[in-house]
């Protein structure tokens, strides 16, 4: 009895010493994507499956499929919202072998939820939004191109605000905050930094 145990006990901990697997399947562009298997490294213990959805107003423009290995940060859900492009991004995460082989279902339509937040038309930025589904921040983003910087605010979901993130696209880079409280993303310093993800997505759409 004690060497089954004994055996068990070591199985187990032969199987904990073999790296996740995943499908990978990364779209380039809004284009589709061939899905490979990848071996995670050990800080992606998660198997993640994104999909989101690009809108122009109320315009469904283009759904985003994706997989790959996924740090539990990453498996999020939410939306940003600029008023004139809107991004939502729902990850579903698993923890077995090659367990993301279905698309994650987009995040379904919102309703306005009360809150407000500045928007931008143009330069001018004194424009109201009204926040959709989850989206319970504010948003400020400052994107440089060509030597130039434009401003753009709005909405974002609560999951899409972590740490201080600075992406570069190309000759694009991407600054965003966020912050709680109605109208609260003026020209006044604010917080945190939106997740990568969504930054990426929603800058892609807007200036590329």
């Amino acid at each position: 009895m004690e060497l089954l145990i004994s055996l068990l006990f070591v199985c187990a901990l032969i199987s904990k010493a073999y790296p996740l697997q995943c499908y990978q399947c990364i779209p380039t562009g809004l284009g589709s994507c061939m899905q490979t298997q990848e071996t995670c490294p050990a800080s992606q213990t998660k198997c993640g499956s994104l999909t989101a959805v690009v809108y122009a107003g109320s315009s469904k423009q283009a759904e985003i499929n994706g997989k790959s290995c996924a740090a539990p940060a990453e498996c999020i859900s939410g939306s940003v919202n600029f008023g004139i492009s809107r991004t939502t991004v729902n990850t579903k995460c698993c923890d077995s072998n090659l367990c993301n082989t279905q698309n994650a279902p987009a995040l379904p339509d919102a309703s306005p939820n009360g809150k407000q937040c500045f928007t931008c038309q143009g330069t001018d930025c004194t424009h109201t939004l009204k926040c959709l589904g989850s989206e319970d921040r504010c948003i400020k983003t400052s994107v440089k191109s060509d030597g130039q910087t434009v401003t753009v605010k709005g909405c974002a979901s609560q999951t899409a605000c972590a740490g201080n993130i600075n992406a570069q696209f190309g000759n694009t880079a991407v600054g965003m905050s966020c912050c709680e409280g109605d109208l609260c993303n003026n020209a006044r310093r604010i917080g945190q930094s939106v997740s990568l993800l969504l930054v990426s997505l929603a800058s892609i759409i807007l200036f590329h």
